[in-house]
């Protein structure tokens, strides 16, 4: 039997129930066992003997693609990669059977393996979805079973992930399940976050007014690190940006291109930044580098959403509950909240949610310390404007939905703002 491309998407596992292929065959060979494995290839077992020897079909969860987002242990800069096209992984699930060397199959084995290859359940493991990555470093997630994912191992994500299980926010972020090797690697084991949606429409907004620690700042200046890739980026998005000085060593560091990205985004005008959006046809746009108006963030929302009204208001109410949440967290309070993102997904069946998602530069304070959250940062005080971000998302969002309540558009759709843009309150 042939298998199809990948079933899930991003945060996406499928979940296989469990159950038994019928015990008929035909003459005195036994019907070989069906598995859905993990594995890389598809393979037969006919074979000789009593049928109770024979193991029953086993259907174990797989997920044939993942999602991965910010992945801020290793860098805040964002990079956002799309591949409709990848070849199926070695964790595709497909049907297999237990013999490597493919023997002759019995009339009435073809017959059963027909039925199953065009059953619903095999159909839904047929589905292609790309391989995404909204932000951070492409290769960071790997696909797990029973609907979790792994992302690469980060001591600092782990100890905020096994607080957070523990915290009021535990409803707003990814369930974790600990951390497991594989292929020699150590990966943090979180909720496969897109399980329940199909065809998911993400998007990742970086949450703060700042993507760097003050450490890393201090770091800088005692030791500065050159860097070319970041001054390519640079001047990539604006040629005049780079002094005199960074043009003769055609390099920057780090904390400097950060800064500067940040001034050229809603990062220093709203206290966060739309880092990339996955549409429901799998493709990526990450073109928000220079997304920095109030007004801009509205129509790239508007656009996110197709202008679908339930969808925004599930949204707008979710922000809302975490809002109220994070003014309740321990967690919270004592923690400086840098890298982190929220995460938008949807699908056609209006399900709708938001997440709290990368923790890797999430830092406690020292004991005894708490942050507003919602104040100007000065170097030193490690405020990170968390809540002024979730603010003015918020507002954004309440406006949009006010202004759909005054319009009359078809039922559940928002009106398209003319070419003079939004219209004001």
């Amino acid at each position: 039997m042939q298998s199809g491309p990948g079933c899930c998407s991003g945060w996406a596992g499928c979940r296989a129930p469990e159950g038994e292929l019928p015990a008929g065959g035909g003459g005195s060979s036994s019907i070989p066992a069906v598995v859905i494995t993990d594995l890389g290839a598809q393979e037969e077992q006919g074979g000789e003997g009593p049928p109770a020897t024979v193991p029953l079909r086993k259907l174990s969860s797989s997920s044939a693609s993942s999602t991965g987002f910010s992945s801020s242990w290793e860098e805040s800069e964002e990079d956002v990669s799309s591949d409709p096209e990848r070849p199926l992984e070695p964790a595709s699930a497909f049907l297999q059977t237990l013999d490597q060397h493919k023997p002759r199959v019995s009339k009435s084995w073809r017959k059963i393996k027909n039925m199953v290859h065009w059953s619903p359940f095999v159909m839904s493991f047929k589905k292609k979805y790309p391989w995404i990555q909204l932000a951070g470093h492409a290769g960071s997630f790997k696909a797990a079973a029973n609907g979790r994912i792994l992302k690469k191992h980060c001591e600092s994500e782990q100890r905020c992930l096994d607080r957070l299980m523990n915290d009021v926010l535990k409803p707003f972020v990814p369930a974790y399940h600990g951390d497991v090797m594989k292929d020699g690697e150590r990966y943090n084991q979180m909720d496969d976050l897109l399980a329940e949606f199909d065809s998911p429409c993400v998007m990742d907004c970086k949450m703060g007014v700042r993507t760097y620690l003050e450490e890393e700042l201090t770091k800088a200046r005692k030791k500065p690190n050159l860097r070319k890739d970041m001054y390519m980026k640079m001047t990539e998005v604006d040629p005049d940006a780079p002094t005199e000085e960074e043009n003769a060593q055609r390099a920057v560091t780090k904390p400097r291109y950060m800064q500067w990205r940040e001034t050229i985004s809603s990062t220093a005008t709203l206290g966060f930044r739309i880092e990339g959006i996955k549409n429901e046809d799998g493709t990526v746009n990450r073109d928000f580098k220079k997304t920095k108006t109030k007004e801009q963030v509205t129509e790239a929302f508007r656009e996110f959403i197709k202008g679908n009204r339930n969808i925004l208001n599930s949204y707008l109410n979710r922000l809302k509950g975490i809002r109220a949440t994070l003014e309740m967290s321990p967690f919270f309070k004592c923690h400086e909240v840098i890298g982190s993102s929220l995460l938008f997904i949807h699908d056609k069946k209006e399900q709708a949610k938001v997440w709290m998602i990368d923790f890797g530069k999430t830092t406690p304070l020292p004991e005894g310390q708490v942050l507003q959250h919602n104040v100007p940062w000065v170097e030193g005080n490690r405020e990170d404007g968390y809540l002024w971000g979730l603010d003015n998302l918020i507002q954004i969002l309440t406006e949009l939905s006010q202004r759909a309540a005054s319009s009359t558009p078809q039922q559940g759709q928002l009106a398209h703002p003319g070419p003079e843009g939004p219209r004001q309150q």
